[in-house]
């Protein structure tokens, strides 16, 4: 396959993911599935990891190398090559970006998971608070009895950072991909494998 074929690919890959990771950022603005006022949202939410790091930083290289493909496999030889290969070059560089955005969203819902939900403590007097800030609750579900509202707060809470944590996770591992694909077309030109059907048909 085709260095460009390849980034293609790995496109296509990190576009449903930036969406997902879109997706779990805005429901996380909605606590247990309620609409709370913006104080009462948890701190890293408004960290935009799932919007920002591994949404709009990860389009652009997912537009990039999809644009990659367009290139002409036949003409991948000689000085004609010189702009397929600065091509698959610059996109180590967006490669990179993506890298960084996923990593920025990986850490902000480690972060998160770490320190768990913000929920009432006490429904009387309507105090919000962070009840796991020093408490292993992951390892202990009793312990989730602590947030009183919303309702299944804690998991929704779990489930959505920890979606945004494995695809964080996987779109760095893409862009990785991509940097090491990039070095091989920049090195060898995007169509190695045409060179041959080239200079046989002339």
């Amino acid at each position: 396959m085709c260095s460009g074929g390849f980034a293609k690919c790995l496109g296509i890959s990190l576009m449903p993911l930036s969406i997902i990771c879109v997706l779990c950022n805005i429901l996380l603005f909605f606590p247990g599935g309620k609409s709370v006022d913006s104080d009462h949202i948890t701190q890293q939410v408004w960290y935009f990891g799932g919007i920002l790091g591994s949404g709009v930083l990860m389009i652009f290289p997912a537009l990039v190398f999809l644009g990659l493909k367009n290139n002409d496999c036949c003409g991948c030889c000689g000085n004609e090559s010189c702009g397929r290969r600065f091509a698959m070059l610059s996109s180590i560089l967006f490669a990179a970006v993506g890298v960084v955005g996923a990593g920025y969203s990986v850490i902000v819902s480690a972060v998160a998971i770490n320190q768990g939900p913000q929920c009432v403590v006490n429904i009387t007097a309507n105090q919000w608070d962070y009840p796991f800030l020093n408490i292993d609750y992951l390892s202990n579900k009793t312990a989730w009895d602590a947030c009183k509202e919303p309702p299944n707060v804690v998991s929704w809470h779990l489930s959505l950072f920890s979606v945004l944590l494995v695809m964080g996770l996987i779109q760095m591992a893409l862009c990785a991909v991509q940097v090491v694909n990039g070095l091989l077309g920049a090195l060898c030109g995007d169509c190695c494998g045409c060179c041959g059907g080239s200079d046989g048909a002339v």
